[in-house]
Order: C-alpha cells, then structure tokens, then sequence
C-alpha cells in the first residue's frame, strides 16, 4: 500500500476504472455473444442484435476501451457473419 497521500488516491481511483471497464467490456462481449449465437440459430432478430452489438463496439472506442481499429474490424466481422 503506498504512503504518500496523492498515490493513495491514485489506488482508489485505478480501482473505480478497473470495475468499470471491466462491465463496459462484459457488455460489449455479451452483445456480441448474443449477435452471433442469433446469428448461427438463423433468428430474426438478428438484425436488431447487430445493431446493438455494432453500438457497443463504438462506445468501447469512444471510451478509450478498445481501439477504433478493432471496433471497425469487429464490425466489419459482424456485418459478413450477418448476410
């Protein structure tokens, strides 16, 4: 455990964006799991899942939490599973 006062804080605060990453990436993968057990099943909701799946890229790469590369070719991926 640090001693001084400012790394303290920094502790508690890694701790808070640790949690919350880690629920902002367990709801990208699970709407990404749900597109794509859809889309295997041949649902028809499927489109709508995608839609949902594809939002969830994009607003893990606005927050920094995966790479805007990786949200597009994760998209890209979707999108060719889809047809």
């Amino acid at each position: 455990m640090p001693q001084i006062k400012s790394a303290i804080k920094r502790v508690k605060t890694q701790e808070e964006s640790r949690k919350r990453n880690a629920a902002q990436m367990n709801k990208l993968r699970t709407a990404v799991k749900k597109f794509k057990t859809a889309a295997a099943a041949g649902d028809e909701d499927a489109s709508k899942l995608r839609l949902e799946a594809e939002s969830a890229l994009d607003k893990a790469a606005s927050k920094g939490l995966i790479h805007k590369n990786k949200a597009a070719r994760d998209k890209s991926r979707l999108a060719k599973l889809a047809k």
